[in-house]
Formats: structure tokens, sequence, C-alpha cells
């Protein structure tokens, strides 16, 4: 599959891949990411800390957690291309060889570019046994156009395979159609202008009691800025006295409703949205590893400060303080490294 401008997804792939290193000049200070640059960085040092934690019986957990816990993703590129120059051997590889269970599912996603991360874990989403529909909808309905192209080029690339048809063949229905229309990376981009007359057309669009129509809300939830929508959802209560999460109730269903509530959440408070998913997450018996390590490795860089902000706010105590009671040993050290700190 070609992309807009030509270029294929593993052309693309290879493109990112090249552009690593300008990512460190960029993702620095100002975002609401725990994880900063790490000014002293030193990738040759970083390599042989790992060589030597990894070397003879029994890796040093606490050593690799030290040098991965507390660099950039880009940082990370930069050790793992000095660890394959200095051992002739795939850091990945190597980590995988010392490391098991959900410490190792930490580590492994913290080495990947976080394209190639998405990648990985919408992949293991749609195989095996049943979809993940919610991994599925949380990627897809929370990532920039950008994001989702670099992603998807990443899929062709490692797995060979075109990542829409995959969506295609292991979903159905309006869960389907939403899903497709978000891999597409078509959400418009806010300019700061506020278009009125579309925030009206929009809000008008479909009469909550009116058969049909499925179709262009889903146009609408997946096109329009969140920035526009936040507008439409207040504009659509003004009118209708009705919350739009009302009307998704009643005209979707099964994992198409779910979908629609959770691109709703999305644009009325991203934040919010991952500590609802992180709180559900660890409420009851037993926790659910694979949402806790997505969510701590691919916001920790963007706005997990925001997340764990919505999280005290919203269940009266820290997001580290739950990770503390809900988790244990080298596992819980990693995710308590990736929140940072107490929110007191």
């Amino acid at each position: 599959m070609l992309l807009g401008d030509g270029m294929d997804r593993r052309s693309l792939a290879h493109e990112i891949l090249s552009q690593l290193p300008l990512a460190q000049q960029t993702a620095a200070w100002g975002t609401l990411g725990t994880i900063k640059p790490y000014l002293g960085f030193d990738a040759e040092s970083d390599v042989q800390h790992l060589v030597e934690a990894i070397a003879g019986n029994g890796a040093d957990h606490g050593a690799i957690l030290d040098v991965l816990t507390n660099r950039t993703s880009a940082q990370r590129q930069h050790i793992t291309k000095g660890f394959q120059a200095l051992t002739k051997q795939d850091l990945l590889k190597s980590m995988e060889v010392a490391l098991s269970g959900n410490l190792e599912q930490v580590i492994m996603g913290l080495l990947k570019p976080p394209a190639q991360y998405d990648a990985h874990e919408l992949r293991a989403a749609m195989q095996g046994i049943g979809t993940d529909e919610d991994a599925l909808t949380e990627i897809l309905s929370t990532r920039s156009n950008q994001q989702l192209r670099e992603s998807l080029a990443f899929y062709q690339q490692d797995f060979k395979a075109d990542p829409e048809k995959d969506i295609a063949s292991e979903t159905s229905g309006w869960f389907k159609e939403i899903l497709l229309a978000l891999a597409k990376g078509k959400r418009e981009h806010y300019t700061g202008i506020i278009d009125y007359a579309l925030i009206q057309q929009d809000a008008e669009t479909q009469e909550p009691g009116a058969r049909g129509g499925e179709r262009t809300w889903i146009s609408i939830f997946t096109q329009r800025s969140p920035e526009h929508l936040s507008r439409v959802f207040a504009q659509y209560q003004k009118s209708h006295g009705l919350e739009v999460e009302e009307t998704i109730f009643k005209r979707f269903r099964g994992d198409g409703q779910v979908a629609m509530l959770a691109l709703a959440s999305v644009c009325r408070n991203t934040p919010r949205y991952f500590a609802e998913k992180l709180h559900n997450a660890m409420k009851g018996p037993g926790t659910d590893d694979k949402v806790l390590i997505r969510i701590l490795i691919s916001r920790s860089e963007t706005d997990l400060l925001s997340i764990r902000s919505e999280f005290k706010k919203c269940h009266g105590k820290s997001l580290y303080s739950c990770l503390q009671v809900e988790t244990r040993g080298d596992y819980q050290a990693a995710l308590l490294a990736l929140c940072r700190a107490e929110d007191l």
C-alpha cells in the first residue's frame, strides 16, 4: 500500500529510524512527560553498564532499570546502536534472554521506538484467540496523524502485512468502520479558528431519535479535531438536552458503542481517559498488566504528569501509591520509575 506522498510504509519506517537522533533535540523539558532527556547522557558508558548487568548468571535488574528508565526513547536508540557496535549482538534479543515476565515486557517496550512499539501492540491485539478490542481502540484513538502513519509503516515493515487489511479481517460491524477510519489518520488539525457554523452543523447533523446516520457520526468523531468536538458536544447538549454519550448508548451496540464512548472521552479529556483506564486495570482482583505497561510506556514522554493529576483528582489517591499496592518486585520498580513520583 502506498502512502499519500508515494512513499511506501517500509521506506517511511527507515526514514523514521534515520531521524531518531533529531528527536533527542526536540523531546525536551517542556513536555508533561515524566521521562526527560538525561543531561549527562553518555551512550558508551550506558552500554558498558548494560553489558555488565546481563553478564554471567542472573541479570542485575536494578542496573538495567537505572539506565533505561532514566533515558528518553531517542537516547535508548543510541544505546541500542552502541550495544550492537560493541558486542555485535542485538540488545533487545539479549534482554529477552536475560529477563522474563512482566519486567521483560517493560524493558522490551522501552527499547523500541514509540511507533514500533505501537505497531507491535497493534499486532499483538489481533493475534491468537480473540481480539483485544480495548488495545486497538486506545492506540488508534489517541495517536496523532503522524504517529499513526509511523506506526502503520513499522507494522508493514516488521510483519510484512497490511495493517488495515488485518483490522478489517479481525473486526466487524461499526467497530471495524471506526477503527479503519481512525487508521487513515485524517483527523483535522486545530488552527485556533473556531468555526461556529460547522459546530452547529455537526451538532444538528443527526437528531437523537432519528434512524440511521451512524456513518455520519463516525466520520465526525474520527475526523474533527478534539477542540472542535468538545464544542460540538456542548452545542449538542444545548440543542437536544442530551450528552452525546447518551445518544451513543442508544445508537450503537457492542464494541462499536465502546469505541465511540472512548472517542468521546478522549476528545473531552485525554489524560482523564488514560487515568480511568489505569484505575480500571487495578480495580478488583488482579491487575491488567498489559494496560499498565502500555500506558506507562507510551505516555511517559508526553502527558503522564497530567494523567497522574487526573488520577489523583478522580480517585483521591495517587497512581504511584496504587502501583505500590498492586504490583510487586522488579516489575513494580520499573513501573514506579516510569511513574516517577508520589502526588501528595
